[in-house]
């Protein structure tokens, strides 16, 4: 059974940083995309970015320069670090796998609140 576990998201001030780790369990998915998602209240989710299983990486125009995902396929772990961040950052941050066949694994999220 294919499970994925967020940890690192929390308070923040504006302008600080937090990493999210994501790792992923019951396969092995060093070819498949990771990435994250995020849904702030009343919004849909959005991606944020991804990394596909050769290292080509995507990030939403929101979040350049100042996000950076990396994966570490030894650890089935994909990173989100997240620097200068921003109030219209707070979300809920959830990992994705996106399988070969179509099959999206999600995990329950972490939340990101920015705020004084």
């Amino acid at each position: 059974q294919v499970q994925l576990v967020e940890s690192g998201g929390g308070l923040v001030q504006p302008g600080g940083s937090l990493k999210l780790s994501c790792v992923v369990s019951g396969g092995i998915f060093r070819f498949y995309t990771m990435g994250w998602y995020r849904q702030a209240p009343g919004k849909g989710r959005e991606l944020v970015a991804d990394i596909t299983g050769d290292w080509k990486t995507y990030l939403a125009d929101a979040v350049k320069g100042r996000f950076v995902i990396w994966r570490d396929n030894a650890k089935n772990t994909v990173y989100l670090q997240m620097n200068t961040l921003k109030p219209e950052d707070t979300a809920v941050y959830y990992c994705n796998v996106a399988a070969s066949d179509g099959t999206n694994y999600w995990g329950k999220g972490t939340l990101v609140t920015v705020s004084s």
